[in-house]
């Protein structure tokens, strides 16, 4: 092979190593606590530049340049609503640039966050999105979720289903004054597993749950 077939050869390979990083890698929200502002605190790591896109309660990590972009913390009280208000970008540690390109209000609730590392080997860095779910109040999102939980897991035990988990539940993209709060769930029985999907019509002004729809997947 002459040196004009290797300096291509090593062009056309530059070329496909930022493209195989450009997979994004995806993770689920570990959601706990509550109270009437929304919050995420989001740890990664990253070598040179990465992309972290937020959505309801999934994220993902986009590795734009470097090495394969790492995550490590993804914890928030409630998922990223479709809605946000007083939506804040707080940069908490990071040794690069990290700053937001995408405002979820503009977007029908989806943030991006970039981040560029200047040093050598993986940096680690954290941030928060902060939000109120709603203007003029209204009942707290989070309390709201918990109660359509609830009625989830009495229709479920009374089903014959115990131990029962939630693996995503997010209001829905259209609000309203009878809106939707939407998930997936599993249940025990005689030792096996089964999912379902569950869907809760709701009041957010006043948290009343007016029903529940639970469907085996």
């Amino acid at each position: 092979m002459n040196k004009k077939h290797i300096v291509l050869s090593a062009a056309i390979l530059a070329g496909l190593i930022p493209a195989a990083n450009a997979n994004p890698v995806s993770r689920r929200a570990n959601i706990t606590g509550g109270g009437g502002s929304g919050r995420c605190t989001i740890e990664v790591k990253v070598d040179h530049a990465a992309e972290v896109e937020v959505s309801g309660d999934i994220g993902f990590l986009t590795t734009i340049a470097g090495q394969p972009a790492e995550w490590r913390r993804f914890q928030c009280n409630m998922p990223l609503p479709s809605n946000p208000v007083d939506f804040r970008f707080v940069r908490i540690n990071g040794r690069g640039d990290v700053r937001l390109v995408q405002d979820p209000r503009s977007t029908r609730g989806s943030a991006v966050v970039q981040i560029t590392d200047p040093q050598g080997g993986r940096g680690g860095y954290t941030f928060d999105l902060q939000w109120r779910t709603r203007e003029g109040g209204g009942f707290p999102m989070a309390r709201v979720i918990r109660m359509c939980q609830d009625s989830v897991t009495d229709r479920l035990n009374q089903s014959g289903y115990q131990y029962v988990m939630f693996d995503g539940t997010a209001p829905s993209d259209n609000p309203g004054r009878h809106d939707r709060i939407t998930g997936t769930a599993s249940g025990q029985r005689r030792f096996s597993t089964t999912w379902f999907s569950f869907s809760c019509s709701v009041d957010f002004s006043s948290g009343r749950i007016h029903s529940v729809d639970i469907r085996r997947r």
